[in-house]
């Protein structure tokens, strides 16, 4: 399985009054681990637009298990799920540094749109090489 793991330190900016890291902020720490894993894997979305699709999300969940606060340092670490089908699949996990405490866990779905924003239904040809190339079939 192919994962990435990246570090994310919280900004006064993403606490709100109750001094925890506002619910919405957990998405983005997805993207920023996205980002991470496609520069690695050569995955990223200016490669995949490149090549003629965009990769928008249909599904986001966010299971929360504690919060985050001002100055903490999570892990957000990112695993890709094998499927078949014509979407990429990725789950997530964030611990807090210090303690490895287990702070949210998440998974998003994205499916692949050609140029003129058509679906489609199967696997694009860059994706079946690039899961060759890493051997996930």
């Amino acid at each position: 399985m192919l994962s990435f793991e990246t570090e994310v330190e919280v900004k006064f900016s993403e606490v709100d009054s109750l001094h925890i890291v506002w619910h919405g902020h957990y998405v983005r720490y997805f993207e920023d681990a996205r980002e991470g894993f496609g520069k690695k894997y050569g995955l990223h979305y200016l490669e995949v637009y490149q090549k003629g699709f965009v990769m928008p999300i249909v599904k986001l969940n966010c299971d929360y298990k504690r919060p985050l606060v001002y100055g903490d340092i999570a892990l957000v670490k990112i695993t890709y799920v094998e499927t078949e089908a014509a979407k990429v699949i990725f789950q997530y996990e964030i611990k807090k540094k210090d303690t490895q405490e287990l702070i949210a866990t998440g998974e998003t779905i994205q499916v692949f749109l050609d140029t003129n924003r058509n679906l489609c239904i199967t696997v694009p040809d860059f994706l079946s090489d690039w899961k060759t190339h890493y051997q996930l079939k």
